[in-house]
């Protein structure tokens, strides 16, 4: 199954068991959504379950926080995630806060779903990986699925969650095949993937960094290096303690995040790590990160910007090394 598959055979599957889960976005119905993960629902869900949006993202996102506060399940689509710009203030000043603000009763089960990343050459404004921005917010989940089998379980337990969650899916990873378990399939969130074992260093990613950190490690092995990379799955809850035990036992931590380098997710992993095992570390922990610049739609200068297996090995190598 694809990851777009996984993520559909989800949405089917939960506006099929609950009927207070509703799909809102633009071009989602008919056309399926811009990446096709929603082909097809409008048929079998109508349109009073597949709903159609104006091109207003704080919009129909307020709209679908008023319907998550009433009692309804609504997952709604972005079309590209660098429109998330669009809707920080329902999201960070309403939905993140209501929970606080009003106490148990005021749950806020909404989905965001956003395609991310660069790697098509869409530019500057179609290829942002800004999940850093709700890393910042209390009181939003973040997942970041790298696996159609974690799309498929991530995205129910999002539906099923009463918190607002962000739920990234890198528009590279669509097409990706991989074993997915049939029927019902949820994966907790806070527990990362151990995808290899390892004591010569520790890799974290998540998203599409995962799957390249992994397309990795058969260069890696090849120099004699044996990396325990950690698939994050989701940011917030972030598995600290996974990262940690990890890093005791091999000393070394090197993180990769596609988005910029600046006030990026790997920079907070790398202080808590600091603070929590420095005494382990025997060297400087590195990042790898697209650097401090807007994407351009260049393949030869997208190519450079972000990061890859190639580079990846490179950095594991060097920092094994030290």
């Amino acid at each position: 199954m694809t990851y777009t598959e996984a993520l559909r055979e989800a949405l089917h599957m939960e506006l099929t068991r609950d009927r207070s889960v509703l799909l809102m976005g633009e071009d989602i119905g008919t056309y399926g959504g811009a990446f096709g993960v929603t082909r097809g629902l409008l048929d079998a869900f109508g349109g009073e379950r597949v709903i159609e949006t104006p091109i207003s993202e704080q919009g129909f996102v307020g709209v679908a926080i008023g319907a998550a506060i009433t009692g309804l399940r609504p997952v709604v689509e972005i079309m590209f995630m660098d429109f998330v710009t669009l809707i920080v203030d329902p999201m960070v000043n309403q939905a993140a806060k209501l929970h606080y603000v009003f106490g148990p009763a005021a749950a806020c089960p909404i989905v965001v779903r956003t395609p991310g990343g660069g790697g098509r050459c869409y530019g500057p404004t179609h290829s942002q990986m800004l999940e850093s921005w709700f890393f910042h917010t209390p009181g939003i989940k973040i997942a970041a699925p790298a696996t159609p089998a974690d799309a498929k379980g991530l995205l129910t337990t999002a539906i099923r969650d009463n918190n607002p969650v962000l739920f990234v899916e890198h528009k590279m990873l669509y097409g990706q095949r991989g074993p997915v378990p049939a029927g019902e399939h949820a994966v907790p969130f806070g527990a990362a993937r151990r995808v290899s074992r390892g004591n010569d260093l520790t890799i974290v990613a998540w998203s599409r960094m995962a799957a390249e950190a992994e397309a990795a490690l058969p260069v890696l092995a090849d120099a004699g290096v044996h990396a325990d990379l950690i698939d994050l799955r989701t940011l917030c809850p972030l598995d600290m303690p996974a990262v940690v035990e990890s890093v005791r036992n091999s000393g070394r931590l090197l993180v990769v995040e596609e988005g910029v380098r600046t006030g990026g997710v790997a920079a907070e992993i790398g202080q808590r790590v600091f603070e929590e095992a420095w005494d382990y570390l025997d060297a400087p922990i590195r990042r790898v990160t697209t650097p401090d610049v807007p994407l351009s739609a260049s393949p030869v200068l997208e190519d450079a910007a972000i990061p890859d297996r190639n580079r990846i090995a490179s950095e594991a190598m060097a920092l094994a090394a030290f």
